[in-house]
């Protein structure tokens, strides 16, 4: 692997207190009582409207949901950074990246108005980003993958991806890259990703360099994707 693509939310940065808070703020404006801060975790992955229908208890048609949607967007854009900060170890790893001369980017679903200036005021320099809206077709589709590799200067074969939601996983395993899913990330209690097709499950941002360190063979890289629950055990090479 010479380059590594995280996902943003749940997986680079813990986003969710600052997103959470201003849930509350429009939760409060509309009469509501505060939503239970783990419910709403959840869901920080899948976007505002998602937040919005868990805590409102809307269904998805809704049309109170875009505009509910849209006020949180608005108060977060003011405090994209007031409580979030990279996982707990992502400085570390990204240190050790960047003394390996490995690249890295951000492929994210987040809008680029809000993903571009959060990534800049937490000092996260990634040598490619591409955002939900930077192209016409986002995560589950290849196609972020395929951009953010080019803008590396890589194929996508030889990137791992890291992402805490099964589109981020099934981007990267249709654009023939390394797929990782992120257990520290805003997974639902419905969640399953033993299920979703990556090469493997970490726990902790730290076990990334694990991986990058196995040969591709026996990291099970160089075949298709492999379903195992144990993140310390890594698929034979045949």
């Amino acid at each position: 692997m010479n380059a590594v693509l995280f996902d943003l939310d749940g997986t680079l940065v813990d986003t969710a207190p600052d997103l959470i808070h201003c849930l509350g703020e429009v939760l409060a404006a509309e009469g509501w009582p505060p939503a239970p801060p783990e419910a709403v975790r959840a869901t920080v992955s899948h976007g505002a409207a998602v937040m919005v229908q868990q805590a409102f208890s809307l269904a998805p048609d809704d049309a109170r949901t875009a505009r509910l949607a849209r006020a949180v967007v608005e108060r977060y854009r003011h405090s994209l950074t007031v409580r979030s900060r990279p996982f707990p170890g992502v400085a570390e790893v990204l240190s050790a990246l960047q003394g390996a001369g490995v690249p890295w980017g951000v492929v994210t679903n987040k809008p680029a108005a809000l993903a571009r200036p959060l990534l800049e005021a937490l000092d996260l320099h990634a040598a490619a980003v591409v955002c939900g809206d930077d192209l016409p077709r986002a995560k589950p589709y290849p196609d972020p993958i395929f951009a953010a590799a080019e803008e590396l200067g890589v194929a996508p074969a030889d990137c791992l991806t890291i992402g805490d939601a099964r589109r981020d996983i099934e981007a990267a395993t249709r654009a023939g890259a390394g797929a990782l899913a992120a257990l520290f990330g805003y997974l639902h209690a419905g969640d399953d990703p033993a299920t979703w097709g990556a090469h493997g499950l970490i726990r902790t941002p730290e076990e990334i360099l694990a991986w990058l360190a196995a040969p591709p063979a026996a990291a099970g890289f160089s075949r298709s994707p492999v379903r195992y629950r144990d993140a310390s055990r890594r698929p034979a090479a045949r």
